[in-house]
């Protein structure tokens, strides 16, 4: 069984896709993270992002690279947006991805492009959406407890350019599969939108 969860940063899709993982006991992979490993080799090799050849160069990384916290960093976030619009640099990743997705009993995938060009093949499909500003809430609140002192307006203006750069890329911009199922998470408490979220993958897989 392979469950391709998709949408917009910080719209819930990792929790949610987290949550889907534990409840049907099958791995996860949070595909965002190896963009942000690439992003993180391409700063401390001092390399531009927005060159294709320097990133191509830091997509060889070690797998232990995803556990590091440098990931989670907002400007980590920002580098990852620039170099996954690289075609090569998704090329380059790829197979790394659609291998978990097609591991024996499956797997959650969660990104920008699963329903669309990762598991395209996926049992059941999820894009997840939230508005922009209540998506800026979320993010600046979970950066401020990490002690960042960015303002909730740059992180609004960072969410906006994100979005028109990861939905206008030539290559796997992010979009909704035609066959997936929608989830506004605007209003919906974190429990509330995972059980929703299993619902509409329990009511897909019966069909």
């Amino acid at each position: 069984m392979i469950i391709a969860v998709d949408g917009p940063a910080a719209s819930g899709k990792g929790t949610i896709a987290r949550a889907l993982a534990s409840h049907y006991g099958i791995p996860h992979l949070d595909t965002g993270l190896l963009y942000r490993a690439v992003a993180a080799q391409v700063t401390r090799l001092e390399l531009d992002p927005a060159l294709e050849a320097d990133a191509i160069a830091a997509c060889d990384f070690d797998d232990h690279l995803l556990g590091d916290a440098i990931l989670r960093d907002d400007a980590t976030g920002q580098i990852a947006s620039i170099v996954s619009a690289h075609p090569l640099v998704r090329a380059a990743l790829l197979q790394r991805q659609r291998r978990f997705a097609h591991q024996p009993g499956g797997a959650v995938l969660d990104g920008r492009d699963i329903g669309t060009v990762i598991a395209p093949d996926a049992d059941a499909k999820l894009f997840v959406r939230a508005t922009p500003t209540i998506r800026a809430r979320r993010r600046h609140d979970e950066l401020h407890k990490r002690g960042s002192a960015i303002s909730y307006d740059q992180v609004l203006s960072d969410i906006r350019t994100r979005d028109d750069r990861d939905s206008s890329r030539s290559t796997a911009p992010l979009v909704a599969a035609a066959d997936a199922m929608e989830l506004d998470t605007s209003f919906l408490s974190i429990e509330a939108a995972i059980s929703r979220a299993i619902a509409l993958v329990d009511a897909r897989l019966q069909r």
